[in-house]
C-alpha cells in the first residue's frame, strides 16, 4: 500500500506532538483526522485556548475531533467513520481499548524514553533528575497497561552534563517526528518485528518510573548532595522549575524559582541552606556535600533573570537562607 492510501488518525495535544503531525503532513502521509483535547479557558479573561495540535491542524484543514470523554458513543461513532487503518498517539491521554483496538493495523505511541525505563507522564524530566547520561524515544503498540506494549523502534541520544529538560525535549521532539514517519514506513513495508518489553529486563524492580510531577516534586531539599540538586534544577528547567523559599531576617518568606545552577567545588563550614553572596555577581547556597551556584533565578511577580542582574537591584542580607 502507498503511504497516500494509508488512512491515519493522529492523536496529540502539546508542541511535542505537533512536530510529528507536521512531519506526517509535510511528507505526504494521508492524515484523515486529528484528535486533541477540548478547548479550555485560561488567564484572567478566561480566553479560550486551543491546544498546539489543534492550532496546527486548523492551518492544514485537517478534520478535528475534541472529545470530553473517549468512551462517548458520539465520539466513537465519529472516530469509526474516519475509517483509519492506523492510529498514532503522541503526548495524549490514556486510551480505552475500544479506541486503540479500532484500526486494522492497531495504534502506536511515541514515548520520550528508552522503554521499558521511564514509563509514565514525565520521562524527560525524570531521566535528567536521576542523572542519566543518555535517553531516547520509543515507538510501541498500545495495549492495556500504560507504556508496556511491544516495542517497534527505539533510538538514543546523549544527555550532556548541562542539558536541561527543555534542551532534551526539543531534541526528542525532532527525533520522535522522524521515528513516527519511519515507523509508518516499516508498517507499510511489513517490516515490523515488535519486541516484548519483558525481554529488556530480568526483574521489574530494575525499572525506573516517570510519574506525574507535582509542585512538591519541584521543591529543592538543600540537605541533598549537590549533584542531586543540580540535576533537579536541570530536570525541571524551564518548566515547571525547581523552587525554594527564601528567608531573610525580619521579612516574610518568598518562594523563588531556580532555572540554572552550577556545582561549586567548596564546602564551607556553614549551615545547610545558608546563602553566600558578594551582592554583586555570586549567589551560592550551602548543600550537604558542597555548594551550588545559582545562575538564573525568578522572584514572585518578576521575570527570570541572571543572578548578577538580580543582585544589582536586590540586596541579600546577612543570615539569609533557603529552605
Amino acid at each position: 500500500m502507498d503511504k497516500r492510501d494509508l488512512r491515519i488518525v493522529f492523536m496529540g495535544t502539546p508542541d511535542f506532538a505537533v512536530e510529528s503531525l507536521k512531519a506526517l503532513v509535510e511528507n505526504g502521509y494521508n492524515v484523515v483526522g486529528v484528535i486533541t483535547m477540548p478547548d479550555k479557558a485560561s488567564g484572567r479573561g478566561h480566553k479560550i485556548q486551543y491546544s498546539a495540535v489543534k492550532e496546527y491542524a486548523l492551518t492544514q484543514n485537517l478534520p478535528l475531533l475534541q472529545p470530553e470523554k473517549l468512551k462517548e458513543e458520539s465520539f466513537l461513532s465519529d472516530l469509526k467513520d474516519l475509517n483509519a487503518d492506523l492510529q498514532i498517539v503522541v503526548a495524549f491521554r490514556m486510551l480505552p481499548e475500544v479506541v486503540w483496538d479500532m484500526p486494522r493495523l492497531g495504534t502506536f505511541n511515541l514515548h520520550a524514553s528508552l522503554l521499558p525505563q521511564y514509563r509514565g507522564a514525565a520521562p524527560i524530566n525524570w531521566a535528567i533528575i536521576n542523572g542519566e547520561k543518555e535517553t531516547g524515544a520509543t515507538t510501541f503498540f498500545l495495549t492495556h497497561e500504560i507504556d508496556t506494549g511491544k516495542i517497534i523502534l527505539q533510538k538514543k541520544i546523549p544527555i550532556g552534563d548541562e542539558d536541561n529538560a527543555g534542551v532534551i525535549h526539543d531534541k526528542l521532539m525532532v527525533l520522535g517526528a522522524e521515528m513516527v514517519c519511519e515507523t509508518v514506513d516499516m508498517l507499510l513495508d511489513e517490516k515490523v518485528d515488535a519486541i516484548d518489553q519483558s525481554r529488556f529486563f530480568a526483574d521489574e524492580t530494575e525499572l525506573k518510573s516517570a510519574p506525574k510531577i507535582f509542585k512538591e516534586t519541584c521543591r529543592i531539599d538543600w540537605s541533598k548532595p549537590v549533584k542531586n540538586i543540580h540535576n533537579l534544577v536541570r530536570g525541571m528547567s524551564p518548566y515547571p522549575a525547581a523552587w525554594t523559599e527564601l528567608y531573610m531576617p525580619g521579612k516574610d518568606p518568598q518562594m523563588v524559582k531556580i532555572y540554572v545552577s552550577e556545582i561549586v567545588d567548596r564546602l564551607p563550614q556553614k549551615t545547610i541552606g545558608t546563602i553566600l553572596t558578594d551582592n554583586k555577581s555570586c549567589l551560592d547556597v550551602v548543600c550537604a556535600d558542597g555548594t551550588i551556584r545559582i545562575k538564573d533565578i525568578q522572584f514572585p511577580g518578576k521575570r527570570a533573570m541572571k543572578a548578577e542582574e538580580l543582585l544589582r537591584g536586590y540586596k541579600i542580607e546577612e543570615g539569609a537562607r533557603f529552605e
